[in-house]
């Protein structure tokens, strides 16, 4: 234990002495907490709505009107010249053009049906998909008050929907972000970190030294895991406090789980980072591995994209990827308020990643040094 003490007091030394890399460990959770949650917000606003409205009549304005009030869109009219519009949205101005035909009034009075032309500009499919959709419920919503209102008697038989938003009920997208944004941070500072750790050891030429000295190959990864896994830990208390002070967000369930979930995640983790480091011989190959492999368990773990969502191939994909299960505990923790019970799957699955991790840290340092 004492060489133990010593070798974790020469790791903390390495760290702080470098002017940068504390300043840079401190800041990149802050700015990754007050950043990409607003910028990987999914609700679609300021959608640019052209009108075209052929008719002209009292219906036609109130429905124009109607889909301007949405929060969703910037609605603008335009002229009756339907070549100008779609002129627009080739130009990127205008993301969906609504015509509504001449005797638009006339067709639903005497028909009580009428048609209403949506033109989308579906470059970004996700943008357009959900402008369209918006679109649709507001016509859906105004087809709905003309019938109700036409009517001189409704029956009291008639069904209501109500709707009840679980776990999340202000539908907000950064309650979704915000604690897989906490899980993106501890993966890339404890990877980070630990990928660098042997590789500077070997550029430094004291590998040798470390190597002749009285100490086992366990004790030597330990010492290069523990001080990665304190400062990992003093991360995720200050991204808790932003989460609560900046965004409101408190978790449902306890923080001991929140914890215990993370301590063991980075141990797993950073002993994928001295894998990475037990293969490289430089710095630079140590940082290049780790960005390719984080950027493909961070784009399959479900941080920004639900994995449901994802072709099948991907979803079995994502069965070897820690970070997913360590996702879906935070979230599970955070906004559903899952006790240890619930999460006993991510539990196990967690505890066997880093376990196996940790062996192969420990023998393919050993194939390396030997």
């Amino acid at each position: 234990m004492r060489r133990l003490a010593y070798l974790l007091e020469k790791e903390f030394k390495h760290i702080f002495r470098d002017k940068f890399m504390p300043k840079l460990i401190i800041m990149v959770p802050i700015i990754q907490l007050l950043i990409l949650p607003f910028a990987a917000d999914f609700e679609m606003k300021n959608i640019n709505l052209g009108v075209i409205d052929r008719d002209g009549s009292a219906l036609s304005k109130r429905l124009a009107e109607k889909s301007g009030a949405s929060k969703y869109f910037n609605a603008e009219m335009l002229g009756p010249d339907y070549g100008a519009a779609m002129g627009l949205i080739e130009q990127n101005l205008a993301d969906i053009v609504m015509e509504i035909p001449q005797d638009f009034e006339k067709d639903i009075t005497n028909e009580g049906a009428a048609n209403v032309l949506l033109s989308v500009n579906a470059i970004n499919g996700m943008k357009g998909g959900l402008g369209a959709a918006y679109l649709n419920s507001i016509i859906s919503d105004f087809s709905r008050e003309i019938t109700e209102t036409s009517e001189p008697y409704m029956p009291p038989s008639r069904l209501q929907t109500l709707t009840e938003d679980r776990y999340n009920p202000h539908l907000s997208t950064k309650a979704f972000i915000v604690p897989g944004v906490m899980v993106f941070l501890l993966s890339l500072i404890g990877g980070i970190l630990s990928s660098l750790n042997i590789v500077s050891e070997k550029e430094a030429g004291t590998m040798e030294q470390m190597n002749m000295a009285p100490i086992s190959k366990i004790t030597f990864i330990a010492s290069k895991i523990i001080p990665v896994w304190i400062i990992g830990m003093a991360l995720l208390t200050i991204a808790i406090l932003i989460a609560y002070f900046v965004y409101g967000l408190f978790p449902e369930g306890s923080f001991a789980i929140i914890y215990g979930f993370a301590a063991i995640y980075l141990t797993a983790f950073t002993a994928f980072g001295l894998i990475l480091s037990n293969y490289s011989s430089t710095a630079q190959q140590a940082m290049l591995s780790f960005i390719f492999f984080v950027m493909l368990f961070l784009l399959l773990g479900g941080i920004f994209t639900p994995i449901s969502s994802m072709p099948v191939w991907a979803q079995n994909l994502t069965l070897l990827n820690p970070v997913r299960y360590f996702v879906e505990t935070m979230r599970g923790v955070y906004l559903r308020g899952c006790g240890f019970a619930d999460l006993l799957p991510q539990f196990y699955t967690i505890c066997a990643f880093a376990i196996a991790l940790n062996i192969y840290a420990v023998s393919s340092f050993r194939r390396n040094t030997d």
